[in-house]
């Protein structure tokens, strides 16, 4: 993976490491089996940052079972560890499930931390 370009604004400090969200989009993308909409919802435990990363199935794969769902799911948790350097959860949803605006697009990034 190359230098991610993006908005100094969009980027998030988790546990030390610098993430832009276009990262986990990339990532994302690549697995066939997702569409590109995807949240990243971040919260404080403890001292610890934590980020559990929301997906959604092709409408094409409703349905799939839960273990399909979790090989999805590990296999997104997996690059993200590699390419980007942060653990995070992931959860396969439905399609259609992740809210959307009006305009269609979803809400990226939740970080429910105390500033």
């Amino acid at each position: 993976m190359g230098k991610i370009v993006g908005r100094s604004d969009d980027m998030m400090i988790i546990r030390g490491v610098n993430v832009f969200p276009t990262q986990i989009e990339e990532i994302v993308l690549a697995n066939a089996s997702l569409t590109g909409l995807y949240q990243m919802h971040i919260s404080r435990e403890g001292l610890l940052d934590t980020v559990e990363v929301h997906c959604e199935l092709q409408p094409q794969r409703r349905g799939l079972g839960d273990a399909e769902r979790g090989e999805i799911a590990q296999w997104v948790q997996q690059r993200i560890k590699t390419l980007v350097g942060i653990s995070t959860a992931v959860r396969v949803f439905d399609p259609d499930t992740i809210e959307r605006t009006q305009t269609g697009k979803a809400r990226r990034v939740y970080d429910k931390r105390p500033r």
